[in-house]
């Protein structure tokens, strides 16, 4: 097992000590999520999990230039006693903080589903299943900054992705970013999709989600990293 001792600094002077945790907040709808792209806009990575009660959704997706664009969920995967473990049918994924506010291990093994058209996605998602595992470290590169609910934290990525039949795609410090976000369960309350800046012009690689509340996430590639087109509030 890897350490995972800690939350970083403890001194009451520091905030970010005070304010933020990279840990599970018990009672809590919780979310993780990680993003990297190249600084051509031709490929993009995103993967996250959601904690809700004892259910854990997870998504993750490839985006290539060129390529079918690589879809992975389950949003029905029972919750582990080390919640970073995400484990459904025929997949395993697990979020692994290395290093407080630092350091996260981003991996998965598993079928994608190959979507000619990412507006596929955000439908029933059938395409071809191809094996996929993402084998990636993030690391902090700034101070995290606060957000609705949380915080985000740039970084940067370095890693591999296999795909069955293909070369391995080596990642060499690409640019990264993370988001976690947590609010109280109670009273019906929810969490949307992360909030990105919008785009400018939406021409690049998207990698769309529907999530079991029926909120989409449609990310579009830009060389600044993933945006929101502009014609997506968040909700279907």
């Amino acid at each position: 097992m890897r350490p995972n001792d800690g939350d970083g600094p403890t001194s009451p002077s520091d905030p970010i000590a005070e304010r933020w945790s990279d840990t599970r907040h018990p009672g809590a709808v919780e979310e993780w999520v990680f993003a990297a792209w190249t600084p051509d806009a031709d490929l993009g990575v995103l993967s996250g999990h959601r904690i809700v009660g004892t259910t854990a959704w997870y998504w993750a997706a490839l985006a290539r230039a060129g390529r079918p664009l690589l879809h992975i969920t389950d949003f029905e995967v029972p919750v582990r006693a080390d919640p970073f473990i995400v484990k459904g049918e025929a997949m395993w994924a697990e979020h692994f903080r290395d290093a407080p506010m630092e350091q996260w291990s981003v991996g998965n093994e598993t079928y994608a589903s190959a979507l000619d058209d990412p507006d596929d996605a955000l439908g029933r998602a059938y395409g071809i299943p191809t094996p996929i595992a993402f084998d990636l470290e993030w690391y902090a590169v700034a101070q995290p900054t606060a957000i609705e609910h949380g915080y985000d934290q740039a970084g940067v990525v370095h890693g591999a992705i296999e795909i069955l039949g293909e070369s391995t795609t080596e990642l060499a410090e690409i640019p990264a970013r993370r988001w976690h976000r947590w609010i109280d369960a109670g009273a019906g309350r929810r969490l949307g999709p992360i909030a990105l800046p919008r785009a400018v012009a939406h021409t690049g690689l998207r990698a769309p989600f529907v999530f079991p509340d029926r909120t989409v996430l449609d990310p579009v590639l830009t060389p600044s990293g993933w945006r929101s087109l502009p014609h997506h509030s968040g909700e279907m």
